[in-house]
């Protein structure tokens, strides 16, 4: 082996070991991995930045747009209310979230998926008093088994086949390669093993899902306020009763009256809703963020509807009234003082001394070291962060209302690239004839689909520019793109080429033997580092065996695909999988419990389709 090779192999071994033995960040140790090449002369520059212009990282970024316009439109909740229903017998909730989780997954990236999902199923599991524990991991797993069944349902995919791309177009090993897989070509493999592990978990769930209970909140808000809001008239929640309605076991958000007309009414659970009826809610302020996206509510004070900004562009804010704020100063009530028309902004709650103040909000007069929760455009604390008339201004993350009157245009552009991209997948390249003129677009790839699909959902105004900027994961491009680099330096070396041939040797030139041997080991370096980086680095060693061997290098590719996704025995080796490790409260080995008999029902039936799609 060439003394760069066996540089660029220590260099790799080193990243596992750091990524395994420290906290630092993945994105940091790739980062510093590929500078280390660089800076030695192992890769040149061109080498070193080739995953910075790769053509499947950039669609993923691109994708996190596509993701904002579904997240900002409350889309993924709406219908995630409509999926659970009522039911507790939990082999029907399973089937009701994992068969819905695994189809979008399939359709839209399953990160921000299940990052939208998780705060809907933990809220639904409360209501109903059904261990979230019971929930969570299928919740990931359905999301992780989904995405294997499109190019764009998992970044992993995109990955791949972004390095299949740069593959085929520089010749590489002199063979033929597509340029690309089509956007269902993987549903041969990813629906058996999807149907397959949501079925395991449907007859396996009693044994091998742990049942913890929630795990309790250190050092809470001590501040609760009392906000009231109003069941919007022509509205969702019309018809519906309190319990119907999921209003009265909200977690950390107690319905305390309700009001009809100016009368009290009692708050029985199989009390009717109608249009303009005033709801009292008490809680804290996180929980009471969450009402802001409860279809059919919206704040009852009609100060809201006089503000300048549209209140989808507006957020929460909490500021501390100081003695020098001029309401205080003269002893006015909040309508007196005209509090909105001077700060433009509406006082939804007040909070003194972390008790809430009763009465309506426009008879309140305020006091120094009074908590109060507003609503308001952004641009309300960088103009009175530093103002005098408060102590603290501080703006409540994520707490913008949803455009919900958008959630369909946000589903029909995601349709429309979807079988956009399918369209030009089967019938070829795509133009517009009128007359005499002809525009040709060429191939629609799942590139140009999804940079067409994130113009219209910012032109549509299904998410802003600060949105869609916001939702980027720019941590996760990161890594991707220094895992392309690294790969790049394992093929340039040679060091992935000699891996292979000791792949080939052990397989005693046994393609099927080989293909197991590239399955497995992705499988264990997906579990130890990210999902995106195993499949970078896997991606050469996979097209050297198939070369050494003399054989297609597509099912060993489609297996890197599969194996780098499949990370179901430990929370480290899949984004989501870390997303509803804290959600569930689970301990590590409870993965270890439920994911390693997964794995291995996913990999028999991989190796055992794959060869017979994609014949060697």
């Amino acid at each position: 082996m060439e003394p760069a090779a066996l540089f660029a192999l220590l260099v790799i071994l080193g990243v596992f070991a750091a990524l395994l033995a420290t906290r630092i960040s993945p994105e940091r140790i790739l980062l510093a991995a590929l500078a280390v090449l660089f800076v030695t002369g192992t890769i040149d520059a061109s080498q070193a930045l080739v995953g910075f212009s790769n053509e499947g990282m950039m669609t993923i970024a691109v994708l996190f747009i596509v993701g904002a316009g579904i997240k900002e439109t409350g889309a993924v909740v709406w219908i995630a209310d409509r999926i659970l229903g009522a039911s507790v017998k939990l082999p029907v909730v399973l089937a009701r979230i994992m068969i819905p989780t695994a189809f979008f997954s399939a359709l839209v990236n399953n990160t921000p998926l299940v990052a939208m999902l998780i705060p809907a199923v933990r809220d639904w599991a409360r209501k109903r008093q059904v261990p979230a524990s019971k929930l969570m991991i299928p919740l990931s797993y359905a999301a992780i088994l989904g995405g294997t069944c499109t190019i764009i349902g998992t970044s992993t995919n995109l990955v791949v086949n972004g390095l299949l791309i740069e593959a085929a177009d520089a010749h590489v090993g002199g063979a033929t390669l597509p340029r690309g897989f089509s956007l269902f070509e993987i549903a041969w493999v990813g629906l058996p093993i999807t149907v397959a592990g949501i079925g395991f978990l449907l007859l396996t769930h009693r044994y091998l899902l742990p049942e913890r209970g929630e795990a309790k909140s250190i050092g809470g808000d001590p501040r609760e306020y009392t906000i009231e809001m109003l069941v919007e008239a022509g509205g969702p929640l019309v018809g519906k009763t309190i319990a119907e309605a999921g209003l009265r076991h909200l977690s950390g958000v107690y319905l305390a009256d309700v009001y009809r007309d100016g009368q009290a009414v009692p708050s029985d659970p199989n009390f009717t809703l109608r249009g303009n009826d005033h709801l009292l809610f008490t809680g804290n302020i996180r929980d009471i963020r969450d009402l802001q996206r409860i279809r059919g509510l919206v704040p009852a004070t009609h100060q809201v509807f006089r503000l300048d900004a549209p209140r989808s562009e507006r957020c929460l804010i909490e500021v501390t009234v100081s003695g020098k704020c001029p309401l205080v100063e003269k002893r006015l009530t909040v309508r007196d003082g005209r509090f909105r028309s001077r700060y433009d902004a509406v006082i939804l709650a007040v909070a003194r001394r972390g008790e809430r103040v009763e009465g309506k909000i426009g008879d309140v007069v305020l006091q120094a070291g009074d908590t109060l929760l507003l609503e308001a455009h952004p641009s309300f604390y960088e103009k009175h962060r530093y103002n005098d008339d408060f102590y603290v201004v501080s703006r409540i993350q994520d707490s913008n209302p949803p455009r919900f009157e958008r959630a369909v245009t946000a589903f029909a552009i995601l349709g429309a690239m979807v079988a956009l991209v399918t369209l030009s997948q089967t019938a070829g390249n795509i133009g517009i004839v009128l007359g005499s003129w002809h525009l040709d677009f060429g191939q629609i790839t799942m590139l140009k689909g999804a940079v067409l699909a994130a113009v219209l959902m910012l032109i549509t105004r299904c998410c802003t520019l600060e949105e869609a900027r916001r939702n980027i994961d720019f941590r996760l491009l990161l890594a991707i793109a220094a895992a392309f680099g690294l790969g790049k330096a394992l093929e340039a070396t040679g060091a992935a080429h000699a891996v292979s041939s000791t792949v080939t040797s052990l397989a005693s030139d046994n393609p099927h033997l080989a293909l197991g041997l590239v399955y497995v080991l992705t499988a264990i370096m997906t579990e130890l580092v990210t999902n995106n980086a195993a499949a970078a680095l896997m991606f050469p060693f996979a097209m050297a065996t198939a070369s050494d061997l003399g054989v297609s290098p597509l099912p060993f590719l489609i297996v890197v695909m599969i194996a780098a996704s499949a990370s179901f025995a430990t929370p480290l080796g899949y984004q989501t999988n870390l997303m509803v490790y804290g959600a569930g409260n689970y301990r590590f080995r409870d993965f270890l419990i439920v994911g390693i008999p997964m794995s291995l029902l996913v990999m028999i039936i991989t190796l055992v389709i794959t060869p017979w799609v994609w014949p060697f």
